[in-house]
């Protein structure tokens, strides 16, 4: 006999930026029904799923429907706090709607602390729309024991923090690095959580200028524009495997380095991904990728 003091909502775990399982980044995302779920309940299910993020989608309207609907409430949870804005779970979550609920739209809307973002088919990517976020020079000198925990003696050259994503720095390696020089990286996680405690950042990107002959090519041999890594132990997580957010910093940094706007893209991390992103002349970035769903079910509450 069911227990009616026992909630279930529909969980998915997908996949984001690859379409391959056991690759990209991993979410979970939750669909809240008619269910309202306090934050501590969201908080402990994003700990129970433990992956980097977990989203939320629910209802703006009682005669709302995920399978038809086009707009609809979103957040994310890490599996110790809730966070502005993240890439790779609204790419899920677009895919849940898309893949799982069968929903037609050509075009999802996602309320959510960073305000509006789109989601759009583009062939087999799904094509994120959001708002781009500026980096702006860095005096390095407060963040030495920071930075060496993160990447040793390799030579940076340049050191940058951007406050609207929730507080990224980043850090460009001189352009000798190599890929094989970013995917070496071993940061020292607790060194770092030590190195600085105060709340102003989210994460570290750590990135590298795309050549043919550092190594930043795919299977196919095409070349990569810049390559990256993203490491937010302050959120619980050590590194992340692709960080859709991230993209919007990087696109606007590379933009004034490289002299363009559209950028195919790898984050280096032992999952890896790959992303298409473009700076628009409206300040906001397309974010496109992949996504593959690999696991579905529901969780009781």
């Amino acid at each position: 006999m069911a227990d009616p003091d026992v909630k279930r909502l529909p969980i998915f775990q997908v996949d984001a930026f690859t379409d391959k399982p056991f690759a990209g980044n991993p979410a979970a995302v939750c669909l809240l029904e008619d269910v309202d779920l306090t934050d501590e309940h969201q908080q402990k299910i994003a700990a129970e799923m433990n992956l980097s993020e977990t989203a939320y989608l629910r209802k703006l309207n009682s005669d709302d429907d995920f399978s038809s609907s086009s707009k609809f409430g979103l957040r994310w949870f890490t599996p110790t706090n809730e966070v502005a804005l993240c890439g790779h779970a609204t790419l899920a979550s677009a895919a849940t709607l898309f893949y799982m609920m069968k929903n037609p739209s050509p075009q999802l809307t996602f309320q959510t602390l960073s305000g509006d973002l789109f989601a759009r088919r583009e062939g087999d990517f799904i094509s994120l729309d959001l708002p781009e976020n500026k980096a702006q020079p860095l005096d390095r000198e407060p963040y030495s024991q920071l930075l060496k925990a993160l990447v040793g003696m390799t030579p940076i050259r340049d050191f940058q923090y951007c406050r609207s994503v929730g507080g990224d720095l980043l850090v460009r390696l001189t352009d000798d690095a190599t890929r094989q020089t970013l995917e070496s990286l071993r940061p020292d996680t607790v060194a770092m959580l030590a190195a600085h405690t105060q709340d102003i950042i989210r994460g570290v990107i750590v990135t590298v200028k795309g050549s043919l002959e550092n190594g930043c090519v795919d299977k196919q041999g095409v070349m990569y524009d810049f390559i990256s890594r993203y490491f937010a132990p302050w959120n619980g997580i050590a590194e992340d495997p692709v960080t859709g957010s991230a993209h919007t910093v990087l696109a606007s940094y590379w933009a004034k380095e490289l002299g363009k706007t559209e950028f195919y893209a790898r984050q280096c991390s032992a999952r890896g991904g790959d992303l298409k992103v473009r700076l628009r002349e409206d300040g906001r970035v397309d974010v496109a990728g992949k996504a593959t769903v690999v696991l579905q079910g529901m969780i009781r509450i």
